[in-house]
């Protein structure tokens, strides 16, 4: 989570300044440096070679700044309902046989064999199909976690319309990748969204504007996820302190669960060899 929020920072300073291409296509840099018949464009992550007749234009990207947040103590509640509104909760999902699998329940035993934060994988999957099972990108990515028709068969998914199998391959591959980046969730979220090879190729998240977004719309998601979790157990832990909760209750025994990888601990086998979208 720390990293997350690491990254949220970066984010906000990515796109001060764009080169809009020739062939339609926009890189974001923050400092530019002329060779010759070439234009440097430096990013956060190192530099790209442009031929400057292959550049347009140049222009600003304005960031507005993220407004400021009250203290958890005060927007408990708020906290909890954007929590709810981002989660499957037990929302059931149709399969292909006309029955039915609770997403929710889908997303914890994935998570939890391989030992990922099912709230990073639900927003995974928000970002990719926003819990449409049947979800098909521009780019024919399909299902829940959006997988690329080689990914899926080189996962051995036969159908990935099947929301169980779908999460099945997508967690394996998110794994996969966490495992190949030494379990940084930034540039396993980069190469999710835009390939592996790219990921090689810049040395770091690939400067595409729809790679930034991908990521810092997960970081968002996620950090509001543990913020809204820290607020209800908060608000729970209030009321279980007050006197006539304990004079008229008798406590409740809680069943643990064993304590979960953070995202930065993830690890998988087998790196993967192709993106996702």
């Amino acid at each position: 989570m720390i990293a997350l929020l690491a990254f949220a920072a970066q984010i906000s300073a990515l796109g001060a300044e764009v080169a809009v291409l020739r062939n339609g296509r926009s890189i974001s840099f923050v400092r530019k440096e002329e060779l010759g018949n070439t234009t440097r464009l430096f990013t956060a992550e190192g530099y790209v070679d442009i031929l400057t007749e292959q550049i347009d234009s140049f222009t600003t990207e304005e960031t507005p700044p993220a407004p400021p947040q009250e203290p958890l103590a005060q927007q408990p509640q708020a906290a909890i309902a954007q929590a709810a509104s981002n989660s499957p909760s037990s929302q059931q999902v149709a399969t292909n046989d006309k029955g039915t699998v609770n997403l929710e329940q889908v997303v914890r035993e994935a998570s939890v064999r391989r030992q990922l934060d099912p709230d990073f994988v639900n927003s995974v999957i928000k970002a990719e199909s926003n819990f449409k099972a049947r979800a098909v990108s521009p780019k024919g990515a399909q299902g829940l976690m959006q997988l690329m028709p080689g990914t899926a068969a080189q996962l051995g998914v036969n159908d990935p319309f099947d929301p169980k199998a779908n999460v099945e391959a997508g967690t394996t591959y998110l794994s996969q990748l966490l495992d190949l980046y030494h379990d940084d969730p930034v540039m396993a979220l980069a190469a999710y969204n835009a390939g592996p090879e790219r990921v090689q190729r810049y040395h770091g998240v690939p400067p595409y504007r729809e790679t930034h977004a991908y990521i810092a719309r997960i970081v968002r998601d996620f950090n509001a996820r543990k913020m809204a979790q820290k607020a209800g157990q908060a608000q729970a832990s209030a009321k279980k302190s007050t006197p006539a909760a304990v004079s008229h209750k008798a406590a409740n025994s809680r069943k643990t669960t064993p304590k979960k990888k953070s995202v930065q601990q993830a690890a998988v086998t087998k790196p993967p060899t192709t993106g996702t979208n």
